[in-house]
C-alpha cells in the first residue's frame, strides 16, 4: 500500500496515517495479518518524527484495526472493526470502494481528487449554521430553527463562524446581522432571522388572571429580563411571578405551585411534570417560513423550475 503525506494542511499528520491505513484495510489494500512499516521506516521515509508515527499506530490499536506483536512489529488484525451506522466506519467503507474502484479502472488518484472537489463544490448547502455570541440564546434559537424547518442546524460564536461557513446556509439574529457579516469572507450571503412580537403573542393570555402565580424559567438571562418586563407592563402582578434560572442548581423548585410557567422551547422540556408550560418562541414565523423556502429554492437540481 502506498502512503502520502500532504504537510501544511489542517489535518494532522498522526490523522492522515490513520486514515490511509483505515482505508487501506477497508478497501482490502491491505490484508489481515500484512505488517505495516515501521515507526523509524515511515519517520525516515517521509522526514516525519517518531513519536508521530508511533502516535498513530497506539490510535490504531486502541481502535483494534492493527496489533502490535513484541518484537515483530504492527500488522493488520485478522477481524475488522465491528461498523455500526452511526460510527462513520460505514461511510469511510464506501469511500475505500469509491478509491478501490478507480484504481481498477485506472483512474489517477489526481484526477479522483480533483473530481471529488468539483462534485463538493456542485452539493446544495445541507445545514443552517447559526452565527451567535452568547451561547444559551444560540441553543434556543438552534433548537426552534431545527424543530420549525427539519434540517440540521449547527451553531457557533463569531470567532469560529469563517471555519464553518463552508458547505451551509449562515443565519444570524439582527442585531447581530453587521458584525456576522464582518467575520464570514466577503459576499457571504447571511439569512437575517426575525425576533417574535413579544406583545402580540401575549394577547391570549390577557387581560391577566387576578390573583394567579405564573412561573418564568429560562436558562438564557435576557429571557428572564424581557418576560419581567414585558409581563408587568400586561399587567401581571409583580408578586405573582416567579422567576427561575435554569442554568442554576434546583431551579425547578416552586414551579408545581404556579399555574403556568413561560418558557423558552428548551427550558420547556425540563420543566417538572405536571406543569402547564407556555414556551415562547423567540423567532417569528415568517422568518422560519422564510428559511423554509430559501431551503427549497437551493435544493432545487440544476435546470429545474
Amino acid at each position: 500500500m502506498q502512503l502520502w503525506f500532504a504537510r501544511g494542511s489542517e489535518v494532522s499528520i498522526r490523522e492522515q496515517l490513520v486514515t490511509q491505513v483505515v482505508l487501506g484495510i477497508l478497501g482490502d489494500d491491505l490484508a489481515p495479518g500484512q505488517r505495516l512499516p515501521s515507526t523509524r521506516e515511515l519517520a525516515r521515509r517521509f522526514h516525519v518524527h517518531p513519536n508521530t508515527i508511533s502516535a498513530g499506530y497506539r490510535q490504531l490499536t486502541r481502535e483494534s484495526w492493527v496489533e502490535y506483536r513484541r518484537g515483530s512489529g504492527v500488522f493488520v488484525r485478522a477481524n475488522k472493526p465491528e461498523m455500526t451506522a452511526s460510527s462513520g466506519l460505514a461511510l469511510d467503507q464506501m469511500v475505500a470502494n469509491l478509491f478501490r474502484s478507480a484504481r481498477k479502472a485506472g483512474v489517477p488518484q489526481g484526477v479522483l481528487r480533483a473530481r471529488l472537489r468539483q462534485w463538493l463544490e456542485l452539493q446544495p448547502p445541507d445545514h443552517f449554521l447559526l452565527i451567535e455570541p452568547e451561547e444559551e440564546l444560540r441553543r434556543i434559537v438552534a433548537s426552534e430553527i431545527e424543530q420549525a424547518v427539519n434540517t440540521p442546524v449547527v451553531s457557533c460564536g463569531l470567532e469560529d463562524c469563517a471555519k464553518l461557513v463552508e458547505g451551509s446556509i449562515p443565519v444570524a439574529l439582527p442585531n447581530r446581522l453587521t458584525t456576522v457579516r464582518q467575520a464570514l469572507p466577503d459576499g457571504t450571503e447571511v439569512l437575517e432571522l426575525h425576533f417574535r412580537s413579544v406583545t402580540s403573542s401575549l394577547a391570549e393570555w390577557l387581560p391577566a388572571p387576578s390573583g394567579a402565580l405564573v412561573g418564568v424559567a429560562s436558562s438564557w438571562p435576557d429571557f428572564l429580563k424581557l418576560a419581567r418586563t414585558m409581563l408587568s407592563a400586561a399587567g401581571f402582578h409583580p408578586d405573582g411571578l416567579v422567576f427561575r434560572d435554569a442554568r442554576k442548581p434546583n431551579w425547578q423548585r416552586g414551579l408545581k405551585q404556579t399555574a403556568a410557567v413561560v418558557c423558552d422551547s428548551i427550558t420547556a422540556r425540563d420543566l417538572p411534570q405536571g406543569c402547564r408550560a407556555i414556551p415562547f418562541a423567540l423567532l417569528a414565523e415568517s422568518s422560519m417560513d422564510e428559511l423554509k423556502r430559501y431551503l427549497g429554492f437551493v435544493s432545487q437540481p440544476l435546470g429545474s423550475s
